[in-house]
């Protein structure tokens, strides 16, 4: 073997060159063009296969000049654009510009931020990513934690922690299947999907959720929430941790935090909050009263690749104590030399989470964080929740729709044709039916990307604006969209 190494993977500093700046002008162009592309092209997996072709893995390799514009084409002509100023759907954001070009500098350098050795400097950006984001939301900077791919890791993070700190002390060794304690958690009905999988993948199993209901307001009620948790006391239960909801999914709603943190101290609970939509909301000074108690909180989920506009992935699991964390996650093999005798000890990433390769994520958070300040952020956040008022607003002047909720971001509403006449019954069922298919059209159609929820039975159209390229225009777009679309759409369902 030469002593210069010839792989057929490496590429020359000029050539890596050329092609990257060939690729960001390509990028470049794309977002300056994405409010006149189609918001998806709505194609069918079949089409896209198409595209793909089914040859086998090629046996030798293509230029990858060939490559990244085959790849370019192929992203950019056939997604779905959440940065698109007409994407409503879902909770995903527009995302930062800068974020992308963090990603790329962070897979560069490649570092394994689950130990301090393998990551020095990315280590130290990730604590001061933490610690920024706690200020950020208004709590102590004293919380630590960590970052994980998304809302599901981060709420799954805090469930195994709270877990090992309330759980009989021998859980750890023992386990679930030998503990007589039956374990049981608290939470609304809205709460996010997240928790029938933990409680399946960490032990409990889906008995041990005691589903809260909602009142009109679609927060968690409180009264019922204490009076379960006695009941359960009395049988023989131990209860171990209430969740409440910053910003439940379908409607935005926050639940009475300062309330549940009460009786969380009452009963010696685990206090989780699952923000990882709304809690950003916090740093609106109007809005921070919504948000009263999530200081007590032992542990918070958050997402910046929600309402902070970083690229996917990015969540975060904040914990009042940290040393929970390490109790619950770290070991040591022997294989790993990751300690130190340093006066200042290491932080080790691996002992956090559950993870122990981990990518560079926290990169792009912790460059917008800068890039965009905290007024900035401030300001973005407070016109989004102002444009989403707007399409309520707006919503509620129209002959032809019906608005249904408004809270943060997110607005609920419905098409309903005026000429439509019905029993109560039967036009309940129509309109359902007609908004579904409303929704599925927009998902397919590319003129705007809407999502849905389901109100008090009544199945709507849902926006969530977590956007920074949507703007007035393309909300007073978006009503009359949907009006037209309304019409074509029931004068169809009426030929049937």
């Amino acid at each position: 073997m030469a002593n210069n190494r010839e792989t057929p993977i490496e590429i020359s500093a000029t050539e890596f060159k050329k092609l990257g700046h060939r690729l960001i002008e390509t990028i470049a162009d794309f977002i300056d063009t994405i409010k006149d592309r189609p918001v998806t092209p709505g194609e069918t997996p079949k089409q896209l296969q198409g595209l793909l072709g089914n040859a086998s893995l090629p046996e030798n390799g293509t230029p990858p000049e060939e490559l990244l514009a085959k790849a370019s084409g192929l992203l950019l002509n056939h997604s779905l654009l959440n940065g698109h100023p007409k994407f409503l759907g879902y909770i995903t954001s527009s995302a930062a510009p800068i974020g992308a070009l963090a990603d790329l500098l962070a897979a560069a350098v490649n570092p394994n931020v689950g130990a301090q050795i393998l990551s020095p400097i990315a280590t130290e950006i990730e604590k001061q990513t933490v610690r920024w984001l706690a200020e950020f939301i208004g709590v102590s900077s004293d919380y630590g934690g960590i970052l994980v791919s998304g809302g599901n890791m981060a709420n799954f993070t805090a469930f195994v922690a709270a877990r090992t700190a309330k759980a009989p002390k021998n859980i750890k060794e023992d386990g679930i299947s030998n503990s007589e304690a039956k374990l049981v958690i608290y939470c609304s009905k809205t709460t996010h999907s997240w928790i029938e999988k933990a409680v399946v993948l960490f032990g409990l199993g889906t008995k041990s959720i005691r589903w809260i209901k909602t009142g009109a307001d679609n927060k968690m009620d409180n009264e019922l929430l204490e009076q379960t948790i006695k009941d359960d006391l009395k049988a023989g239960y131990k209860p171990i941790m209430i969740i409440g909801t910053a910003g439940d999914v379908s409607t935005g709603a926050v639940d009475d935090l300062k309330r549940i943190a009460a009786i969380c101290k009452t009963y010696d609970l685990w206090f989780h909050v699952d923000g990882a939509y709304g809690i950003p909301a916090a740093i609106v000074p109007e809005m921070k009263p919504l948000f009263e108690g999530i200081e007590e909180a032992d542990s918070i989920a958050l997402d910046p690749h929600k309402w902070l506009y970083s690229p996917l992935e990015a969540g975060c699991t904040l914990v009042k104590d940290p040393q929970h964390l390490i109790d619950t996650f770290s070991s040591h093999p022997v294989y790993y030399n990751f300690d130190n005798s340093d006066e200042s000890p290491w932080h080790n990433y691996y002992e956090y989470g559950l993870q122990n390769s981990r990518g560079f994520r926290a990169l792009k958070v912790w460059l917008a964080l800068q890039q965009v300040g905290r007024s900035g952020y401030s300001k973005m956040i407070s016109e989004d929740i102002e444009l989403s008022k707007l399409l309520f607003e707006l919503a509620d002047k129209h002959p032809g729709l019906e608005a249904i909720t408004q809270n943060l971001s997110i607005t609920t509403l419905r098409y309903v044709p005026a000429d439509y006449n019905a029993s109560t019954e039967n036009k309940e069922a129509y309109l359902n039916k007609l908004n579904e298919a409303l929704v599925n059209e927009f998902q397919k159609g590319g003129e705007v990307f809407l999502s849905n929820a389901v109100v008090n039975e009544k199945y709507c159209l849902r926006g969530c604006i977590v956007n920074f390229r949507t703007s007035r225009k393309d909300i007073e777009e978006i009503v009359e969209i949907i009006a037209k679309e309304g019409r074509k759409l029931h004068q169809k369902l009426q030929m049937k």
